[in-house]
């Protein structure tokens, strides 16, 4: 546990949990095994630290967590806590969700108590136990509340005090703050902040899960970047900054700016073709769902003052509001159509991004539907299909069989979805949604 600011040297700390070569994969509809969700994943978790699971929405973050407490079971590889193999929950490793999880039935003290009486604590024990847990997180007064009297905060809060109520050794959160509003998810970390700097919290280790690249730097001591498809450890930072921390330090705003830089480095295509690389990108690349709003609109920003064609990720990510898992697949989207250039945490227009920034309409969607054919494979292939055919018709299944060969069924279907929607702003071919049959027929 911590005292104040004072830490042990990390090769002298006690390891509490071991992750070794985890694997993980989950059976299809079909009853099939799909891809990898986690690769050959390993990592340790040692007393006093804060260590943070960084990567986007897919890349196995929780998937990893639900693992480490033995809620789940892994394809391959052993997770230990002090030295035993972890084979189902673990007692000393609590979790707070998400999304609360609590009983809307029973009061803020009762929720509390719940996991006390699961382990047969003597009323009068349980009791003190829990008013406690609830006067540290803050909520005291609110002990005979309902889960519907309270705001968000309020209710994460009980979620907190459950966990610590058990007094466990490690703390597991699952983007504990992201559903809530902005400011009450900031009130809430810097008081879990605080408690945890100041040893008040019945913890040694916390491990969190996180897609928000400066809330990892504010909280955590470490950081594991997850890569993506399958989730892989990408890098493993260390963060000496003291708290309280500062999110205007240079130092901070440097470990924000490398962080960024490494999650949109590109990567080396396994198979030229194939793989999605910028260049090079190949027929079986998963895409994500982005509106050719978002786009359009993301293109414009870049392009007004006081960006003028290159902007800073993690400004433009404030200045637009947008998360990480926003921010990173519209600004690779463009990358791929080559309107936009990712460098070093930077995004810079191309010249055709410059171009469809100044471009009225009709414009915009000629030089839209241009790139499409050039730099999509997956509209060449079905405007060429169209183009060949005597019906110039086409069903989307036979498209989707064949981007199957390469991902998953939810994969395929996302992948598709987003090519008919920037193939009809693009004007390159019609969609009935009925029928699910592609046409050229004219979309106007």
């Amino acid at each position: 546990m911590q005292d104040g600011n004072v830490r042990t040297s990390f090769a002298s700390k006690k390891s509490l949990l071991e992750v070794r070569n985890i694997s993980q994969r989950y059976q299809t509809g079909s009853g099939e095994l799909g891809p990898a969700v986690l690769d050959d994943v390993s990592l340790d978790l040692k007393e006093d630290e804060i260590v943070g699971l960084l990567g986007r929405s897919g890349c196995g973050k929780s998937s990893l967590l639900r693992i480490v407490s033995g809620l789940i079971f892994p394809s391959g590889g052993v997770v230990s806590y002090l030295g035993q193999k972890v084979a189902g929950p673990v007692d000393g490793v609590a979790m707070v969700f998400q999304s609360f999880a609590l009983f809307p039935w029973l009061t803020v003290l009762a929720n509390v108590e719940l996991g006390l009486r699961a382990k047969q604590i003597a009323r009068d024990e349980a009791r003190r136990r829990a008013l406690k847990a609830i006067d540290l997180i803050g909520l005291d007064g609110f002990e005979s509340a309902f889960p519907k009297e309270l705001s968000g905060g309020m209710r994460q809060r009980v979620g907190f005090a459950r966990a610590l109520v058990v007094h466990p050794n490690i703390l597991l959160m699952d983007e504990p703050f992201s559903a809530l509003d902005v400011l009450t998810a900031e009130t809430l970390r810097t008081d879990l902040l605080d408690l945890w700097v100041e040893g008040r919290m019945p913890i040694k280790s916390i491990l969190m899960v996180t897609h928000n690249i400066e809330e990892a730097v504010l909280m955590c001591d470490r950081i594991v970047v997850l890569s993506s498809n399958p989730g892989r450890i990408a890098a493993e930072i260390q963060v000496r900054l003291q708290h309280p921390r500062d999110r205007l330090d240079p130092e901070f705003r440097q470990l924000v700016d490398k962080i960024y830089a490494l999650m949109t480095k590109r990567p080396e295509p396994v198979a030229p073709g194939r793989e999605g690389a910028f260049p090079g990108l190949g027929f079986g690349m998963a895409l994500p769902r982005v509106s050719t709003n978002t786009l359009a609109g993301m293109i414009e920003e870049i392009a007004a003052e006081p960006y003028l064609g290159r902007a800073d990720l993690p400004a433009l990510a404030d200045s637009l509001q947008m998360e990480v898992d926003e921010l990173f697949p519209v600004s690779e989207t463009l990358q791929l159509l080559r309107f936009a250039e990712i460098e070093e945490g930077d995004i810079k227009l191309t010249p055709a991004g410059h171009r469809f920034a100044e471009a009225d309409v009709d414009v915009r969607k000629k030089l839209f539907g241009d790139h499409l054919l050039t730099y999509l494979p997956l509209a060449a292939r079905i405007k060429l299909v169209l183009d060949e055919r005597p019906t110039h018709t086409a069903r989307a299944v036979r498209f989707l069989e064949e981007l199957e060969d390469y991902m998953s069924e939810d994969y395929a279907d996302r992948t598709l979805k987003s090519v008919v929607n920037w193939g009809r702003y693009g004007e390159l071919f019609a969609y009935d949604e009925t029928s699910e049959t592609f046409s050229l027929e004219n979309p106007q």
